[in-house]
């Protein structure tokens, strides 16, 4: 399994017939952190005419968002619309609007909310995830030689080595790759050794 997220909180913005808007992205997993986010962010710009937001949890399968004030499905959708069209999830988007005097229009602001959350997305940076399965196994000198690369053929990953009169390896499989990378670990092994999964992690 896999899914896309972004990979650091960032911002980015552009001005629209003098109005700023200023586009905010955050990396979230809960929808505490993400209302969290949402408050700094209008705490920070207080001042500002609208505060409108977006997120998307992998938690409850959740999306929302918020209008803020501006006419309705001008900016809250908008913003979300970009997030489910990059496919991205446990993120959060606040795009903060100053007023520069001019009216927009309804389509001027959907583009406008739109530009300023693609902009945050690409400064947050968009990234995959991937499950993998937690694997531990203990085994002789000889064959311990041979599993590095056996791992790597996996696109997995050794995270922790303990070297004692034998070598303890943690490792990361992909999750869906662990039942065949069982049987190559037991013709590699001759059956000697076996592997522990202790769970699945997003890496």
């Amino acid at each position: 399994m896999q899914y896309f997220t972004i990979e650091k909180q960032a911002q980015d913005e552009f001005t629209e017939k003098r109005s700023r808007f200023i586009g905010y992205a955050k990396p979230v997993t809960t929808e505490a952190e993400a209302t969290a986010f949402i408050e700094e962010i209008k705490k920070k710009h207080w001042d500002a005419k609208h505060n409108v937001y977006a997120y998307v949890l992998r938690e409850g399968n959740t999306a929302r968002y918020s209008d803020d004030g501006e006419p309705q499905g001008t900016a809250g959708v908008p913003t979300l619309d970009v997030l489910k069209k990059q496919n991205v999830t446990d993120c959060v988007v606040v795009v903060t609007r100053y007023f520069g005097g001019i009216l927009l229009g309804g389509g001027g602001l959907v583009r406008a909310y739109s530009h300023a959350a693609a902009l945050a997305l690409q400064a947050a940076g968009v990234v995959e995830k991937r499950s993998f399965a937690v694997c531990e196994t203990t085994v002789d000198y000889n064959t311990y030689g041979r599993l590095p690369a056996l791992i790597a053929d996996f696109s997995g990953k050794v995270t922790d080595t303990d070297f004692t009169d034998t070598v303890k390896v943690s490792f990361l499989i992909p999750d869906e790759l662990i039942d065949v990378f069982r049987d190559k670990f037991a013709d590699l092994t001759f059956g000697k050794s076996e592997i522990k999964v202790g769970g699945i992690v997003y890496d």
